[in-house]
Parts: C-alpha cells; sequence; structure tokens
C-alpha cells in the first residue's frame, strides 16, 4: 500500500479479510521479487534470486459490550427490546471497527493506516507510508488543483496500481467531486447502475467517515491497493452471554 491522503463504510470493503480460529494471524511479507531468466530446453538452468520476506504476526482484539436491561422490559411482549438492543451493540461494533482500521494504535485494537509513519513519496522506507502534498497547506491549490491527485495515483507502482482505491470521508469527497481537469471534465463520476461505486480517475471510491478532513498536515486521501496491503484477521464466531 502506498501514499496517504466515521461510517459509511468500512476499510474491510477493500482490505484482505481472512477467518481464524487461532488467537493471531501470521502474513509474509516480500521486500524483493524472485528472480527469473529465459531458459532454452539444452541449456543449464541457473540458480535465480530468492525474495527477501518478513513475518508480520497479527493479533486478535476482543470487542465486547456489557449492557443492562430489566427483565420486565424483557418480557414486554409489546417491543422486542433484546433485538433492539442486540441490532444497537452491532452498530456500535460495525463503528467501532471502522475507526480501529483507520486509527487505532494496535494497543488492545487493530493498527489503523493512519498510525504508520509516512515519508514524502520517494524517501519512505520498509514500514513507512509514502504521501503527495497538495501543495498548500491545509488545502488544494487554486490552478490545477486536480494534479495532486493525479500525483498520488501514479506515485504507486504499476503492480498496485491496477487495483487501487480511495477510501476518504464525506466531506473530502464533497471538495473532490467538484474538481475538473484542463478541459472542464468532473475527475469524480457516479456509477452507472444501482450498487456501483463512484469512481475517481477511474478508480473506486470508499467513503469511510473515520478519514480526517482536508486541514494542515493531514492525511485526508489514501490510496492503494488496500488488498495487498491491509489484513483484516477476525474470528468468524460471535459470542452472547444472557445473565
Amino acid at each position: 500500500m502506498q501514499s496517504v491522503l466515521r461510517g459509511a463504510a468500512s476499510l474491510r470493503a477493500v482490505a484482505s479479510v481472512v477467518n481464524v480460529e487461532a488467537t493471531s494471524y501470521d502474513v509474509l511479507v516480500d521486500h524483493s521479487d524472485a528472480g527469473a531468466g529465459w531458459a532454452s530446453e539444452t541449456s543449464a538452468s541457473a540458480e535465480t534470486g530468492t525474495p527477501q520476506v518478513d513475518r508480520i504476526s497479527i493479533g486478535l482484539h476482543e470487542l465486547s459490550a456489557l449492557p443492562k436491561v430489566s427483565q420486565r422490559l424483557l418480557d414486554d411482549s409489546a417491543f422486542d427490546i433484546e433485538g433492539w438492543l442486540a441490532g444497537k451493540i452491532a452498530d456500535k461494533f460495525a463503528r467501532a471497527e471502522s475507526d480501529a482500521f483507520i486509527n487505532g494504535d494496535g494497543v488492545d485494537k487493530p493498527t489503523g493506516i493512519l498510525n504508520y509513519t509516512t515519508a514524502a513519496n520517494g524517501s519512505e522506507v520498509w514500514g513507512e507510508i509514502g504521501h503527495v502534498a497538495t501543495g498548500v497547506d491545509g488545502d488544494f491549490t487554486a490552478v490545477d488543483p486536480g494534479d495532486s491527485i493525479v500525483d498520488l495515483v501514479y506515485a504507486l507502482d504499476a503492480r498496485y496500481r491496477a487495483n487501487g482505491a480511495f477510501v476518504m470521508n464525506s466531506k473530502t469527497a464533497g471538495r473532490v467531486r467538484k474538481l475538473k481537469d484542463g478541459d472542464g471534465r468532473f475527475l469524480w463520476s457516479d456509477g452507472f447502475a444501482a450498487g456501483e461505486p463512484s469512481l475517481l480517475l477511474g478508480y473506486k471510491v470508499v467513503i469511510c467517515e473515520d478519514m480526517p478532513d482536508v486541514a494542515s498536515d493531514a492525511s485526508a486521501i489514501a490510496f492503494g491497493d488496500f488488498g495487498a496491503g491491509y489484513t483484516v484477521a477476525e474470528r468468524p464466531d460471535l459470542r452472547v452471554l444472557r445473565d
């Protein structure tokens, strides 16, 4: 994942989601490509390079709720208070995990994408995320404001750009969808059919309200192949204890 710019959607919409039964999940990340070379039927094959890999362990964290309700309310046949409460808890869980995927500090919760150190594009090292500046403090440039978004897209390696997606909040999206190119055409386009995502420069846009607004030194827009760069590991079960 490369480059960084509450909730209508969650990062899990574009991230890699895996179900596990253990207390952690290990991911192998390669730092270099595997070597390869052309060979013929009669020539000997030479040894090729082996990619350097790191193993990243993703710890699983528990998200829980402990609400109280009286037995009298539970016994009220005119209203399903237990079902209503379960729905409220499920909604809160969804909002809590969405925020953690963006801003989580990794302490008893997931590590969010904005918790990693960023560096100017091209100067980032392993473990850092490259960023592209708009050129104006807390705003887009007055002339050709969409150029910084184009720069953001092409800062990403071509192999990740094919599956790239934008992530931003609604307020930022409201500003971005007004941007035009030099010929007066909008950079933003809405889906033509129901359920189709909006597109920015031809790439999917995920509206996640936990992303920050456009402001001074804020990472307001993220673009990357989140399926390759961010993994959500979860246990597929839910336990309810009624006392």
